[in-house]
């Protein structure tokens, strides 16, 4: 079969004769004596398109065959027109012919192998076998979009096995036969099987998105051509809106934020400090006893509940101290607290009763109960607990507000 995707990676339309045309689990598998679609391999995607009127769903070559898989089936000795989805190859052309620059740059560079290779469908990543920081890599960036704006040619062929034997090139593993070569002067000379722009310059650009350690070494996502450029535009209009909302300009959102989240942290500061003071002001007041007690503060978050059972068990307000907040609509955030009694068994218990989640130390628990705020009351007080108060619907003071 005539790899016609070798002759030219630009071939966007083509016409076949039908080998052979048979159903098989995910279509119809049709080979043909000669394709542009480049099938599954080297990290690289199938191209997709239509194929004598059917789609083209995958492609991938098996025994020396490439195999289309369509939706439709073909008639075997007639002839077809082929085309490709040339927004997805070009794409894929982008893509892969950035992912050699930036591995043979950070090879050249660190020394380090691309020791895995993804075009997925958002972004590329590729892993390396060393460590980077994220400084290197920006470096690695620039060195890359210089190599692109210079448009240089890129060669992808199968050079004689003489001038093959002279060549130092990338290769994830030992090949025999006819080795196809990819070159870019000053970024990259590696064996490939992929289909690559003519020249650098029609990768447009690219650009690094994330870096992860990984088995031992790092993955990084990259963006190339059309997909960096929509990645910029998005960062750009969230960029504005951001500064809108800050009422600051762009380049400025970054110090705008950092004075804002400043002033958040004063903030919770000086309302956690109230809030304390708030807990003992209410602690103070309750008289002081056994047995079990319960108090529902609904605005409190989980953090200052707790202070407050605390702060209730230390002031010897009762021995066991459940604490109730909202939590949503149906919901009641508790704590469940004693200096002297494993709290584990009662929690377990409770929770079936209320249809609630949870669970924690012995002398501490905390989850949620689902509700109506009469039920939980009233099951409270068959478990025995009492209340600094009248039990009603939170909305108006809290119990222990009318303590």
């Amino acid at each position: 079969m005539k790899k016609l995707y070798y002759d030219s990676a630009y071939q966007k339309e083509f016409t076949a004769a039908v080998l052979s045309c048979q159903e098989g689990k995910k279509g119809y598998e049709i080979i043909l004596d000669q394709t542009a679609f480049y099938p599954e391999g080297g990290g690289q995607p199938a191209d997709t398109g239509i194929l004598g009127g059917v789609r083209v769903l995958d492609v991938h070559e098996k025994n020396g065959q490439i195999i289309h898989t369509t939706d439709g089936p073909l008639k075997e000795g007639t002839t077809v027109s082929g085309t490709i989805d040339w927004d997805r190859r070009f794409l894929h052309m982008q893509e892969h012919s950035g992912e050699h620059i930036v591995s043979g740059l950070i090879h050249a560079r660190f020394g380090y192998d691309n020791v895995g290779f993804h075009m997925g469908s958002e972004e590329v990543t590729i892993d390396f076998n060393g460590i980077l920081e994220w400084e290197d890599l920006l470096e690695v960036e620039r060195e890359a979009n210089a190599i692109i704006y210079d448009n240089r040619e890129v060669y992808a062929g199968f050079p004689p096995k003489e001038e093959l034997e002279t060549l130092d090139y990338r290769s994830k593993k030992e090949l025999t036969g006819d080795i196809r070569i990819v070159k870019i002067p000053g970024g990259d000379v590696c064996a490939c099987c992929g289909t690559h722009v003519a020249r650098t310059g029609e990768i447009g650009i690219v650009k690094f998105t994330s870096m992860i350690h990984y088995k031992g070494g790092v993955r990084i996502g990259l963006l190339c051509g059309s997909r960096a450029l929509m990645d910029y535009e998005k960062k750009r209009d969230g960029l504005q809106k951001i500064a809108v909302l800050l009422s600051a300009r762009p380049e400025e959102a970054f110090s705008a934020v950092e004075r804002l989240k400043e002033e958040l942290g004063n903030a919770q500061m000086r309302i956690g400090a109230l809030c304390r003071s708030l807990i003992e002001e209410k602690v103070s007041a309750m008289e002081e006893g056994s047995g079990r007690l319960f108090v529902c503060e609904p605005d409190f978050e989980p953090v200052p509940l707790r202070q407050m059972v605390n702060a209730m068990l230390e002031k010897k307000k009762g021995d066991t101290v459940l604490g109730l907040a909202k939590n949503g609509e149906n919901g009641y955030f508790y704590v469940l607290g004693s200096l002297e009694n494993d709290m584990r068994p009662l929690t377990k218990e409770l929770n079936g009763l209320l249809h609630g989640r949870g669970g924690g130390s012995m002398q501490m628990t905390q989850g949620t109960f689902y509700g109506a705020y009469e039920d939980v009351c009233a099951v409270l007080k068959e478990k025995g607990f009492n209340s600094p108060g009248t039990c009603s619907e939170p909305g108006a003071p809290s119990l222990s507000d009318r303590a």
